[in-house]
């Protein structure tokens, strides 16, 4: 050490231990953004009115209020305003969950391949993290196994319902085995993708205590940039978690972009009818170039491009078409957000020069 030189601090165990997550977000601008399956289009038009006639100089001024919000969501999603909580994107609703009911090596059960954030903030909180792996092959969801997994110790099972990157999914009558199977766990059915598939969890809240659903406003709604979430739970639950959450960590803008978003009940009932018509072109041009693929439930295909993935994502990135190698998790595979169907319809057309 150098003469003067102050030695550099160590980070707790758990943060040295993890992987960083780096996700490929630069230089996306102007291209046809089909890798991380946010909505294609852009947010209703209401959200950017809304907020250009409620915004002053003076409204930014001050620290952001929820209640006309969480009134808006209460009414739209059917449950109370004490059933959930507002959160900086789904992800802070992960690390809040985690943070309330996961303790230093704790048992956190997540599946692989699914949303990198669950094994993130479980390491990030101490817990120590079992994955349990999508069925080789067919990449159904593993419930027989995830059950076997699931012992006395587990104190949080975090499932993506569809699942990101397969588009495996589940029904209410497996969700309900997983509850009965873990009532001593903090059990969040992640519906990040629920508008494209239509199962939810909602319903089942007040019959279980350890259920918890997330929703995003992410990707339906257009609403990346703000990021927000809502974490739905029993009232009790989420007055332990507000605990553990910071009072303001949602910002106004993404509050009351909110209250329009939801408003605008045709924009999404258009904006997913005309995804799910071209989640269909996607399996019928798949076909035509003999590439396997996974039906989804989500707005988003997996499809096996075998040793050429890398090669291929490239290739498309250089002609402005975005997509997402997957093959680091699933070997030679690749994503691609399905949008409207002028955009899958590119998306082919470039792709078969390619193939």
């Amino acid at each position: 050490m150098a003469d003067g030189a102050l030695p550099s601090l160590s980070p707790r165990p758990a943060v040295a231990r993890m992987a960083p997550y780096s996700p490929p977000t630069g230089g996306r601008h102007g291209k046809l953004r089909l890798d991380f399956n946010e909505n294609t289009v852009g947010c209703s038009p209401r959200v950017l009115e809304f907020l250009r006639e409620t915004l002053t100089e003076a409204s930014l001024s001050v620290y952001p209020e929820y209640a006309e919000t969480k009134a808006a969501l209460a009414a739209y999603f059917r449950a109370a305003p004490d059933q959930f909580l507002l959160s900086n994107g789904t992800d802070e609703a992960i690390q809040v969950l985690l943070n309330t009911y996961a303790d230093d090596h704790d048992e956190v059960i997540s599946l692989h391949p699914s949303y990198a954030m669950y094994r993130f903030y479980a390491e990030l909180a101490g817990a120590r993290v079992t994955e349990v792996s999508y069925r080789e092959g067919t990449l159904a969801f593993p419930l027989e196994e995830l059950l076997a997994a699931i012992t006395p110790a587990t104190r949080a099972v975090l499932i993506s319902n569809p699942n990101n990157p397969t588009g495996s999914g589940i029904d209410l009558p497996e969700i309900e085995r997983i509850l009965a199977h873990a009532p001593h766990a903090a059990v969040l059915i992640d519906e990040a993708y629920f508008e494209f598939c239509g199962v939810t969890a909602l319903g089942l809240i007040g019959r279980y205590p350890n259920l918890f659903v997330s929703r995003t406003f992410s990707k339906v709604y257009g609403m990346a940039a703000m990021r927000l979430g809502c974490l739905f739970s029993q009232a009790a639950n989420i007055a332990w978690m507000h605990k553990a959450q910071s009072p303001y960590s949602v910002n106004a803008l993404a509050a009351l972009a909110a209250r329009a978003a939801v408003a605008d009940t045709a924009y999404i009932q258009s904006y997913v009818a005309g995804v799910v018509a071209a989640r269909e072109d996607a399996y019928a041009g798949f076909d035509r170039l003999g590439i396997p693929y996974y039906r989804s439930r989500g707005n988003f295909v997996l499809f096996r491009a075998g040793e050429r993935s890398v090669a291929l994502r490239d290739a498309l990135r250089e002609r402005g078409v975005l997509v997402r190698d997957r093959s680091y998790e699933i070997p030679g595979c690749v994503r691609v957000t399905i949008g409207t169907r002028e955009q899958v319809a590119r998306f082919f057309s470039e792709l078969e020069r390619l193939w």
